[in-house]
């Protein structure tokens, strides 16, 4: 090989080589509350959405984080990879309402998001035959997570959602 064939296929290693760290460089992880919401608003409908965090939930290797975009309940799920950044694998959010319900991925449990304007002190819900509570701060932004009872086949059957303000009176409007 002539020198300038050696010279052009070591130029071109090292260009492809920094063209890759830059790469790396600028991927987004979801490792800190400020890396998350950089994430968030490099997403599709959520660019130039006001983020907050409300609360970052570890379980093994997922991050759940639950958020208020413009101010609607909503929340993104990471998963960790070998190298130890968490990598966006999934995001919702509520479009009507002060509180939203999810159901993030392999976890057997509920999340409840709220905003500020929640008035919801508590429900309860039937599921698979079995009624479960669940009790929110009222006008407070919050996480709150509920174990599913266990299910023979899987599946979950929710019936018969009932809410309750902060003096116990039942609210009728989500009847």
């Amino acid at each position: 090989m002539n020198k300038k064939k050696i010279t052009l296929l070591l130029t071109s290693v090292v260009i492809l080589v920094a063209a890759y760290a830059w790469y790396q460089s600028t991927k987004l992880y979801g490792n800190d509350k400020e890396s998350i919401v950089k994430v968030i608003n490099s997403l599709d409908g959520y660019v130039d959405k006001d983020i907050r965090i409300v609360q970052i939930d570890d379980f093994d290797d997922v991050r759940i984080v639950g958020f208020l975009a413009n101010h609607r309940p909503s929340y993104i799920e990471f998963v960790q990879n070998d190298k130890g950044n968490y990598v966006w694998r999934y995001i919702e959010s509520d479009q009507d309402g002060t509180m939203g319900m999810f159901l993030p991925g392999s976890l057997r449990k509920i999340m409840f998001v709220t905003n500020d304007e929640n008035d919801i002190a508590k429900m309860t819900v039937d599921i698979n035959g079995k009624t479960l509570e669940q009790t929110f701060p009222p006008y407070k932004q919050s996480v709150s997570w509920m174990d599913l009872p266990k299910s023979k086949d899987g599946g979950y059957e929710y019936r018969n959602y009932t809410f309750y303000d902060k003096t116990g009176s039942l609210i009728e409007e989500y009847e």
